[in-house]
């Protein structure tokens, strides 16, 4: 427990203040580059070449800085974790040069204004930064290793103290990384995410950029009334919106990077020369927001954190005449123009920025997509709540008392089901409350999360989903609704019977034939070999000790002093050492081998992993656990061990397509007992976690 609480602290503390200096460094860079935007003001040709420069050098720095010392940093990092989490081993996604890679591309991309988000490569970040310091915690107790529950634990850290929101960010690393989540696993995930979101919030507080540790995006919407249940109607047209433009979303991007993957002259060209498609998206997309252009019809001059700040304010737009502007307004101001429509900036930014974000995200380097999705839900729901303040000015009427439209209180609800629509997950709408400390919408928020999470996975895979499927890693994928037969495959299908196994009266004779002939790194210990009840399970490594120790020369010597009690005190150190050749020593070992093993001297897992036979095979196992292969004919199990086809046909292949899961005839061994399921393989760590059967 006490190095739980180390380990955790240390974690926690590790990634607010890498959070913090990332913050730090590209709010810096921002404020150079609006610095720099506003001293050239009077030279447009100036002007926009110091607009399309800066951000072309930090991004192709970005680009050319993650190929160079680790290309498993581009990207956003969620699609290769919730790979790692189903089993499979990934090189070089949890190194130190990912982690240093990961850190300055990232604060590059974030420096430069570009449509880039955090979240998504921060979780990456915290989750190398746990694995690296389990291994750093072995060095003292030996008994952390990089496993599951730690990367799950840095997950819920890398949302927690990325937006300061604890609890959002644990139940957020749920939905999106893991299929099934130990509970044990829920007070460090809380602890360490609480304890980083603290600390990230603390250090704002020291270097003067908020007075109080208040929320990322503090909102003043009144509590009192926040809603009417008129306005429901809207924010659900909110959540159906956003689901389908959720959608859309996924399947722009995806079409994307399928085009720069086709093997064309133009993306042959690209990819000889790296930095010319970065630099080409972003010299695009800087021009477009470059604010005496065309960028003054979407409020191009607003960086990221400023467009979320102003959409959530507390004005009407709407009721503001662009040339006389009310005291507070701030930021706000530039979606207001004297000869454009409030509906025109706001409908000209969503769909500028939908395409941008979709691109550029696809740009080689660490970037994710929630910042920027949350950015396009917020400008869509404001504009829903700009239109519904249009159709009701006066407010909507209850009860004898008039309510105002808040347009900002929409914003909120539209950046929570937008992200939710293109994740996949209902936590964000825990997230948003927590981002903007506005509470009160929690039901119209969950209303519209949900119905975009209806909308969104009727129609395509979340992104993250849909970039394993671009990307063929090897992630086992949840049934569609159109498979819901496959349910009905058991593991009882797929088991092994002739299973290898300790009994508690086995012998050493009986142990040594076992560690021979199996490769088993787990080896099952049941009650009797007439019972079959599960006891717990024995680690190799374990039993090879004790079994060399047993036969020791040393023990021996041992043994032969002990029945020699009169000559004990005068058996020397080399004594020990002493080998009989005259085939004592053979003698020996043969009576040494028929005792009994001692199992109260050896460490045993009480409880392993282990399923019923009717435990539905699909949603329980992993990659870690089972792989699909390609179908070849079945032949009968060869006989000779050393064959290279034994290891297929002892597990047994059947006839199905590539990639579908088909249950096919079973085949019938010789005690008439269903043999396996044909097209799936067992590992080890299946066989020796199996419920038994005589």
């Amino acid at each position: 427990m006490g190095e739980d609480w180390i380990f955790l602290v240390l974690l926690g503390l590790t990634m607010a203040l890498v959070s913090w200096s990332m913050d730090y460094a590209s709010a810096k860079s921002l404020q150079a580059y609006k610095w720099m935007h506003g001293e050239l003001k009077g030279n447009v040709a100036l002007q926009y070449l110091a607009w399309v420069t800066y951000p072309m050098i930090l991004i192709m720095f970005a680009s050319l800085f993650c190929h160079l010392v680790s290309p498993q940093a581009i990207g956003s990092g969620i699609p290769e974790l919730k790979t790692i989490l189903r089993g499979v081993v990934l090189k070089e996604y949890l190194t130190l040069k990912a982690f240093v890679a990961k850190v300055i591309g990232l604060t590059a991309g974030l420096g430069s204004g570009m449509p880039v988000g955090k979240e998504g490569p921060f979780v990456h970040i915290a989750s190398i930064c746990a694995a690296v310091l389990s291994r750093f915690m072995s060095i003292f107790s030996g008994v952390y290793e990089v496993s599951q529950d730690i990367l799950t634990v840095g997950c819920a850290v890398g949302v927690g103290c990325c937006f300061g929101t604890p609890l959002g960010g644990v139940l957020f690393s749920i939905e999106v990384t893991s299929t099934y989540f130990a509970v044990r696993n829920y007070w460090r995930g809380y602890f360490a995410a609480t304890f980083s979101a603290f600390i990230f919030r603390v250090l704002s507080v020291w270097n003067k950029d908020a007075v109080t540790i208040t929320a990322l995006f503090k909102t003043n919407f009144r509590m009192d009334f926040p809603f009417d249940l008129q306005e429901l109607p809207a924010f659900a047209v909110i959540g159906i919106s956003c689901g389908f433009l959720g959608a859309f979303f996924v399947y722009l991007n995806r079409q994307v990077v399928l085009f720069m993957r086709r093997p064309t002259a133009l993306t042959r060209f690209l990819t000889r020369h790296r930095l010319i498609y970065p630099g080409a998206v972003t010299l695009i997309i800087a021009t477009l927001t470059f604010p005496p252009g065309f960028g003054q019809f979407m409020a191009g001059e607003l960086m990221p954190r400023e467009c979320i700040n102003s959409l959530f304010d507390n004005f009407t737009w709407t009721k503001i005449s662009g040339t006389s502007f009310p005291p507070g307004l701030g930021r706000s101001a530039a979606w207001l123009h004297p000869s454009v429509s409030v509906f025109v900036i706001l409908l000209l930014f969503f769909i500028m920025k939908f395409w941008m974000s979709a691109v550029s995200t696809t740009m080689p380097i660490p970037s994710g997509a929630f910042m920027p999705v949350f950015i396009l839900g917020a400008a869509f729901g404001r504009l829903v709540g700009e239109i519904m303040a249009t159709l009701f000015p006066n407010g909507i009427l209850f009860d004898g008392i008039v309510y105002r439209i808040l347009p900002g209180g929409y914003a909120v609800i539209g950046a929570a089901a937008m992200t939710g629509a293109v994740t996949h997950t209902v936590s964000t709408a825990v997230i948003c409350f927590e981002l903007t400390g506005q509470i009160s919408h929690i039901l119209p928020m969950m209303v519209a999360v949900i119905l975009a999470n209806m909308v969104a996975q009727g129609l395509q895979p979340s992104l993250y989903d849909s970039i394993i499927q671009v990307k063929k890693l090897p992630y086992l994928p949840e049934l569609a609704l159109g498979h819901i037969s496959k349910y009905n495959i058991f593991v009882e299908d797929i088991m092994v019977r002739r299973v290898k196994f300790l009994s508690s009266q086995s012998t050493f004779r009986e142990l040594n034939h076992l560690l021979d002939n199996t490769s088993l790194k787990t080896i099952p210990l049941v009650d009797s070999k007439e019972s079959m009840i599960l006891l717990g399970s024995i680690e190799r490594t374990e039993l090879q000790a004790v079994f060399d120790w047993w036969l020791s020369p040393e023990r021996r010597a041992f043994e032969r002093g002990q029945s020699s009690p009169g000559q004990g005190s005068k058996v020397s150190w080399e004594s020990f050492t002493f080998v009989d050749e005259e085939g004592g020593e053979e003698t020996w070992e043969e009576a040494e081998l028929d005792k009994p093993v001692d199992m109260e001297q050896i460490r045993i897992d009480p409880s392993p992993f282990q399923l019923v036979e009717r435990t539905s095979l699909n949603p329980t196992l992993s990659l870690q656990y089972i792989s699909i292969r390609k179908a070849k004919k079945h032949q009968p199990p060869s006989s000779d061990p050393s064959s290279p086809t034994r290891d297929r046909d002892l597990w047994g292949e059947g006839s199905r397509h590539e990639g579908e899961l088909v249950r096919t005839e079973p085949q019938e061994d010789s005690r008439g007992k269903t043999a396996l399921l044909s097209g799936w393989r067992s590992r080890a760590n299946l066989q020796s976690s199996r419920t038994f059967s005589s």
